[in-house]
């Protein structure tokens, strides 16, 4: 409006029948307004399933979510409302979930979720909350939550009996000291594990197709370098490859993922898989006075026969969608190296390489050398140098040997 007379905000009335639809004249967009009314809704519903008030849960709409998720035991649970879309009396929210478990988590979990709304008598209600596109689902996407509580973690399922997860809870029990006795950095020493029904719920819990994980026992989540404060890591289990698991091989699964939970605060971009997996097989077989013929099968008789590895394994032999023998060397390859070097310079002093390796990845700037200090190769020849006094081509014809002492 040009002029230079002055004109109070609401006396010209045409301009506020004209932006009606869009702002309230001298308020808010009716976006906002929308947005805001569907935040006092999830506030409200996240308020009644903390306080398990069943009637207050359903009054902000479908019951779903609420007798799913009783027995877990929730310390916290919130919503963050982002992009808010209205179509007449529906809308559509993108909404970012926030819960944390009693006892378990330092931080909160986060996950993206798609929460559906209708609006009747005036009122905004939630119609459905589901994963958002691309995103893992939760386990009580998935059923109702089954919980059996161990010494040291929480064991949670869907569709398994109690039996069954007191199963885990035991082999929890055994991992937590075995992975203290071995690793002598700071951790939590509690677990949370997760048994879905199928092969199919693990991989809906991970956001991937199920023929990543087929003959995957279990699968560590959890961000690399991840600071004190954040969430626990979940050991996510494939039943139905457990079920082919003898006692002492599920023992050896679980002990190896809480390894990665120990460790993680120590794992960065620096840390090749060979050494990653390497040290967690080595505390799952350790104390175990395995055969290493035995324990290595595939590399035994890859050696035996002449095929004497040239090389280290590389990250992208590890790829669960590859040949299985070839993931096989690639695991035992890593435990071969971490085991040899737990026996000639000590087990303190793998423990103090893995960690000097982990901490290149958390240098500014580039090494002495103008190396990226991510790089693995980089990070693993400073390490070998720093703590072991050797070279990597020193340290693989040491490695190379060591097969050769034992399989050849």
């Amino acid at each position: 409006m040009a002029g230079r007379g002055r004109v109070p905000g609401c006396s010209v009335v045409v301009l506020c029948l004209l932006l009606a639809s869009l702002v309230a004249c001298g308020g808010r967009p009716a976006a906002d307004s929308v947005r805001a009314e569907v935040r006092r809704v999830l506030d409200h519903r996240a308020a009644a399933l903390l306080a398990r008030d069943a009637a207050g849960y359903a009054a902000t709409g479908t019951r779903d979510g609420f007798a799913e998720t009783a027995a877990v035991p929730l310390a916290g649970w919130s919503y963050r409302v982002g992009k808010v879309r209205r179509t007449g009396d529906e809308a559509r929210a993108d909404v970012e979930l926030s819960y944390r478990l009693a006892g378990h988590d330092r931080g909160a979990v986060t996950t993206a979720r798609t929460v559906r709304l209708g609006r009747e008598r005036g009122r905004w209600s939630v119609v459905s909350d589901r994963p958002a596109d691309g995103t893992g689902r939760q386990l009580w996407d998935q059923g109702t939550v089954r919980v059996v509580r161990a010494e040291r973690g929480l064991v949670l399922g869907v569709g398994q009996s109690e039996a069954a997860l007191r199963g885990f809870a035991d082999l929890v029990d055994r991992a937590v000291p075995a992975v203290s006795d071995a690793w002598d950095g700071d951790w939590a020493r509690r677990l949370v594990v997760l048994v879905p029904e199928s092969l199919e719920g693990m991989a809906g819990l991970l956001g991937s197709p199920a023929s990543s994980y087929r003959g995957i026992a279990a699968v560590t989540t959890g961000e690399t370098g991840a600071p004190a404060g954040a969430p626990a890591d979940r050991i996510v289990v494939n039943p139905e490859a457990y079920r082919l698991l003898g006692t002492v091989g599920r023992q050896v699964v679980l002990t190896h993922e809480a390894t990665h939970v120990a460790t993680r605060a120590h794992t960065s971009a620096a840390t090749p898989l060979w050494l990653s997996e390497g040290y967690a097989d080595w505390v799952g077989y350790r104390g175990g006075g395995s055969d290493p013929a035995r324990t290595a099968p595939e590399l035994s008789r890859a050696v035996s026969q002449g095929h004497l590895p040239e090389s280290l394994p590389a990250d992208e032999d590890f790829g669960f969608t590859g040949e299985a023998g070839d993931l096989a060397r690639a695991y035992e390859g890593g435990w071969t190296a971490c085991r040899m070097i737990a026996e000639q310079w000590g087990e303190a002093r793998l423990d103090d390489f893995y960690r000097a390796v982990g901490a290149q990845g958390d240098r500014d700037g580039a090494d002495r050398n103008g190396a990226d200090p991510a790089d693995p190769a980089e990070a693993v020849g400073n390490a070998l140098g720093e703590v072991l006094g050797t070279t990597p081509e020193e340290f693989t014809a040491r490695w190379r040997e060591y097969l050769r002492a034992r399989f050849g």
